[in-house]
């Protein structure tokens, strides 16, 4: 095994300065040839814009997320708090902190742990600032027209029908895509939406996420890992 790392070693320094020492051209000829690969992480089913899980690259980051996991589990407000910030940014109106997230954690019409579980099936993002982004899709790029109208399709070959009907035949299908609302009625059971290709069609409410919706961000602060804001809207 040694012989055969260090023969393609010794050949690629023949190329080497004859000038410099041997030990020290084989060192250099290694770093060139031993590049190390960057993570690429696997979309989490098939589509555009499918989760994808890129937070294990991000030291520190998978044993938050066993920490956050646990408490959206066991519905442990204590323990969710405890891993906020104290300055937690919790909407664009300038509420913060973990005091307040605690009042909203417990008032049922801001149905927060429901939302919290939402995300943590949506995949993580390594983002910009060296912290982590959930879900995945919130740290994308994208160019859509409206931000307030587009809806992200959550899973694969959902159908798309040509009236707000289940019984109807089905036109197509679209997975892990982003679709724009030609109105929205969020207690019907479907809703208008433009298709990637331009056309119309009906699909079903519960199967639609706004790209405005809650998205939750985390990073180390002086070593210790916290929630740095988790809020919804533009």
């Amino acid at each position: 095994m040694r012989w055969a790392i260090a023969l393609p070693l010794i050949a690629a320094c023949a190329a080497c300065d004859r000038n410099d020492p041997p030990a020290d051209q084989l060192v250099e000829r290694a770093e060139e040839m031993v590049e190390p690969a960057a993570a690429v992480a696997q979309p989490m089913g098939s589509g555009r814009y499918a989760p994808r899980d890129e937070c294990p690259q991000v030291e520190g980051a998978s044993a938050f997320r066993s920490r956050l996991s646990a408490a959206v589990r066991q519905r442990d407000a204590s323990a969710l708090a405890a891993l906020a910030a104290d300055d937690i940014k919790l909407d664009f109106g300038g509420s913060a902190g973990a005091a307040e997230l605690l009042q909203r954690l417990a008032d049922p019409n801001w149905r927060l742990w429901d939302q919290l579980e939402s995300l943590l099936a949506l995949g993580c993002a390594a983002n910009q600032q060296g912290g982590i982004t959930i879900p995945w899709v919130a740290a994308q790029e994208m160019s859509v027209a409206d931000p307030g109208a587009a809806m992200l399709v959550t899973g694969e070959n959902v159908p798309v029908y040509p009236a707000p009907d289940q019984s109807a035949e089905a036109i197509g299908a679209v997975s892990w895509d982003v679709v724009e609302l030609s109105a929205f009625a969020p207690e019907e059971p479907f809703q208008q939406v433009v298709l990637p290709d331009g056309k119309r069609g009906f699909i079903a409410t519960q199967a639609l996420r706004s790209l405005l919706d809650y998205r939750l961000t985390a990073s180390s602060r002086n070593g210790k890992w916290s929630i740095t804001s988790f809020l919804a809207g533009d």
